[in-house]
């Protein structure tokens, strides 16, 4: 697919400048770019490869001399990596799913499927299932009885939807996520010695002899409008009530939202973190990778959760979190610096305890 400068540029509401006419089939580094691409060259320390390379023309930050730089043609763009996603839209043609049902698709009679729909090969849809108008949904994925997807989804080749499960419009769903299985829920006829730890905090919990009882999960699942989910990441079913996602979330790969959680709108869950069981997470909160929230809590409004944090309590609204137990970073900080300093204070105390002794004739 060809796009000229001039396109690029009015679809970015940026700037063209050299010859707006020039064509390109697609993006490169600078340094391996040949004379068919557009080099991403979006600040000074990248435009150094663009003599290395073979392009004609490049994308550039704002005031960049792209004549000095041998360039036929430029987009100029002020904030790059906002630039970067409209320009990754305009190119990316998705994944090659032929429009109509394919023959081999096993749909229930009772599913009502969207005009300009496109099914893939061997998908399974089952009762009672409504997919929205223009929803793709690649190969070998199973969506399960009386489930609603909206308009204009996406679901990549292999992703796993349970049973009652609601989706707004805009959906993505990457390989390999399964949405709406069973929430991991368990209970014990009497105090397990899960319950006794957590409620003496003791050294030691007494043998029970317990077997673990299933609790059911009964509320499924509810997600926004523009939500995306990763590759190989899961949200559970609620228990009565279903687990919710926001408009706007974005899920990484190989996240765990466990059942009953209430996540926000427009939050962001980076790649292995996770919410345990009946969290409530608000609007716009980031949890970076690796970092977990436990069971019950509820974490404010634009909260931002740093890599490998772990959230014990609840945080307010507006609270920047790291460390294990999780604090305030500037906490975390100057704790982090204490235990830096702690090797030379306990020298420091040695060497006073031997001056001490000293003084006091017992050396």
């Amino acid at each position: 697919m060809q796009h000229s400068i001039q396109n690029i540029a009015d679809t970015l509401g940026a700037k063209a400048v050299g010859d707006a006419s020039l064509t390109i089939s697609r993006v490169s580094e600078p340094a391996s770019a040949g004379r068919d691409a557009l080099a991403i060259a979006m600040a000074p320390a990248y435009a150094e490869g663009i003599k290395e390379g073979e392009a004609r023309a490049a994308i550039l930050w704002d005031g960049a001399d792209w004549e000095a730089m041998g360039l036929e043609a430029a987009v100029l763009v002020s904030r790059p990596r906002y630039a970067l996603s409209g320009l990754t839209e305009l190119l990316d043609i998705g994944p090659e799913i032929a429009p109509g049902i394919h023959e081999t698709a096993i749909i229930d009679p009772s599913a009502e499927i969207g005009d300009g729909a496109a099914i893939g090969p061997f998908v399974v849809i089952g009762r009672d299932v409504v997919i929205g108008v223009g929803a793709r949904i690649g190969a070998h994925v199973s969506i399960g009885a009386d489930c609603r997807i909206g308009e204009d989804a996406l679901i990549h080749a292999g992703a796993r939807i349970g049973r009652n499960v609601r989706i707004g419009d805009r959906f993505t769903c990457q390989s390999g996520a399964a949405i709406g299985g069973d929430g991991f829920s368990f209970v014990t006829p009497q105090a397990s010695g899960m319950e006794q730890a957590r409620g003496a905090m003791s050294d030691e919990v007494e043998n029970t002899g317990h077997q673990w009882v299933k609790i059911h999960s009964l509320g499924g699942v509810e997600i926004g409008d523009d939500v995306e989910v990763g590759a190989n990441s899961t949200i559970d079913a609620g228990t009565i009530r279903a687990t919710r996602i926001g408009n706007g979330t974005k899920i990484d790969n190989l996240v765990m939202i466990a059942h009953n959680v209430v996540a926000g709108e427009n939050c962001l869950f980076c790649g292995h973190s996770g919410v345990a069981g009946s969290s409530i997470v608000g609007d716009r909160v980031v949890m970076a990778g690796q970092s977990g929230a436990v069971d019950n809590i509820t974490i404010g409004s634009d909260v931002v959760i740093s890599a490998a944090t772990k959230v014990l309590s609840n945080v307010p609204s507006g609270r920047v979190m790291m460390g294990y137990p999780a604090t305030k970073i500037s906490s975390q900080v100057e704790s982090y610096k204490a235990l830096r300093r702690l090797p030379k204070l306990m020298r420091d105390v040695a060497d006073l305890r031997k001056v001490l002794s000293k003084g006091n004739g017992r050396d």
